[in-house]
């Protein structure tokens, strides 16, 4: 299965505004944001044209894309990185955070808690790791990094469009983690790189308004 751009779309054309309402089978009728609709129906389209990718397509994809993150001026140039630790179907990044590791560079990776927010914790090659409560795995201590003090950050996408906005799995952890940079006039630090197959672009994303675009997104064909 080649990545060929899933068709949906995250912009609602509703010249009434951004609600309707609609029958909720029982006589009453209840109200859904239009915009909160159109992305779910985005995030599930690209979710399953990632997972109907075959094992050696993602395989092959994954070290293109790595190789495009580790031959950019950012990636060469920076002291600090964030990166993801992969799910099985998400772009494998982990040759990404070797070469690092080989090239001296401070790496870190993201921790979630359960009161919303994001840290981003020391990666070493002998880090011990843990899965959190969503199934994702993380480091199980280490010095901590503030956001606003990293170079470059890798992050996962689960659908975006050409103009860089994403959609990530809803819970809205990187925009309140970044949202110091909706107030930046220069985009210096740290770079927002999104990792994604080709098949997870949509025609168009309306971002919200607390939504931080990305700096770069890289797929096997961009």
């Amino acid at each position: 299965i080649c990545g060929k751009p899933v068709a949906a779309t995250a912009d609602p054309t509703c010249c009434s505004g951004s609600r309707a309402t609609v029958c909720n089978g029982t006589g009453g009728r209840r109200f859904l944001n239009r915009r909160t609709d159109a992305i779910e129906s985005a995030r599930r389209a690209a979710k399953s044209a990632r997972r109907a990718l075959s094992p050696e397509y993602r395989l092959a994809a994954s070290k293109t894309i790595a190789d495009r993150v580790v031959r950019m001026h950012e990636f060469v140039a920076c002291e600090t990185l964030a990166c993801y630790l992969p799910m099985p179907d998400e772009v494998d990044a982990s040759s990404v955070i070797a070469r690092a590791w080989r090239m001296n560079k401070r790496v870190y990776a993201p921790v979630i808690d359960r009161h919303g927010g994001m840290n981003f914790v020391r990666l070493r090659p002998d880090t011990g790791l843990t899965r959190n409560w969503y199934g994702l795995w993380e480091p199980e201590s280490g010095e901590q990094i503030q956001a606003q003090n990293i170079d470059l950050v890798i992050t996962p996408v689960v659908a975006f469009d050409t103009q860089r906005h994403r959609i990530g799995m809803g819970s809205a952890y990187f925009d309140r983690c970044f949202a110091f940079l909706r107030h930046k006039k220069h985009w210096r630090k740290p770079k927002l790189v999104g990792l994604a197959f080709n098949c997870q672009q949509v025609e168009k994303i309306k971002p919200n308004p607390w939504d931080i675009p990305l700096y770069r997104v890289i797929t096997e064909h961009l």
